[in-house]
């Protein structure tokens, strides 16, 4: 198996063999990311990926169980190689359970409806989808690539599929003048896109980010801690539509998780509890990222 630069995979596929398939990210123009700036984007050759199935298969094979497919927005692959993929990988893993790779919404919807529900009869599982916001103002500022109804449409594609859906959402994005908008935006967005997975992000600016310049010299301030609850606050109050809501990463204020809608109100008073604690204890200092 062979891998190019840093390669990143979400926490929830930390038990995951992982076959780089893609170099980088073909969009990386988003100002909040610093994942990828350091190169330039391609795809891998279909049999070089196929050679590190292959290679994993003899090491690994029957102890495999989960893989995912970095790096940024694999999905852009044409769909018959993301089969010859799914297939080799199913062939060389007996006991695989379950395969995802990243895309977002940008890439998604040029898949069409029976490119997507062909990949999951193959095997996909599984689609991690950064929605980030689903305030377009939001979304803009950030150049995510996508606006809301884009986000929404690609997420509703992905579940008709019969693929799962993990969609991100990026706590703080908004500033300190738009979280309410980032919010409530963002909660109609999920609603109707009906993710089964709604993963929470807490943004934690790194150099490698255009965003990072901005908070620097001023031109962008993060919420404080306790905006930032408030804003969670009011995105879970917003939240309808079945999902599993996890906090399952370090940079969130609290951990927080629950199904919604039946344990929005346990959510909403841990929030509330949180906010009963003062500033100092949720501190950062932005000179040690």
């Amino acid at each position: 198996m062979r891998y190019e630069g840093t390669v990143y995979r979400p926490p929830s596929e930390a038990g995951s063999l992982l076959i780089q398939s893609t170099i980088g990210c073909p969009h990386n123009k988003c100002r909040f990311c610093g994942m990828y700036k350091n190169r330039r984007f391609r795809i891998r050759l279909l049999e070089d990926i196929l050679e590190d199935l292959d290679r994993a298969g003899e090491v690994c094979g029957r102890s495999v169980r989960t893989l995912f497919l970095p790096d940024g927005n694999t999905i852009i692959m044409k769909t018959p190689s993301i089969i010859r993929i799914l297939r080799r990988a199913y062939e060389n893993f007996p006991g695989l359970e379950r395969v995802t790779m990243y895309g977002s919404a940008k890439y998604l919807i040029r898949k069409s409806p029976d490119d997507l529900a062909e990949l999951c009869r193959e095997g996909l599982s599984r689609i991690h989808m950064g929605l980030e916001s689903g305030d377009d103002e939001t979304l803009a500022r950030m150049c995510k690539g996508a606006d809301r109804a884009e986000s929404v449409s690609a997420g509703r594609r992905v579940r008709e599929a019969g693929l799962e859906l993990s969609a991100y959402y990026l706590v703080g994005i908004g500033g300190r003048d738009r979280w309410r908008e980032h919010a409530t935006a963002s909660a109609e967005a999920l609603n109707a896109m009906a993710p089964d997975f709604i993963r929470l992000r807490t943004y934690y600016p790194v150099k490698a980010a255009p965003l990072y310049l901005d908070i620097m010299e001023g031109r962008f301030t993060l919420p404080s801690p306790h905006e930032a609850l408030r804003e969670l606050e009011l995105l879970v109050t917003g939240l309808e539509a079945p999902a599993m809501l996890l906090s399952d990463h370090v940079s969130n204020y609290v951990n927080l998780s629950g199904r919604i809608p039946e344990d929005k109100p346990e959510m909403l008073s841990e929030l509330r509890e949180a906010l009963g604690r003062g500033e100092a204890a949720y501190a950062r200092e932005l000179n040690y990222l």
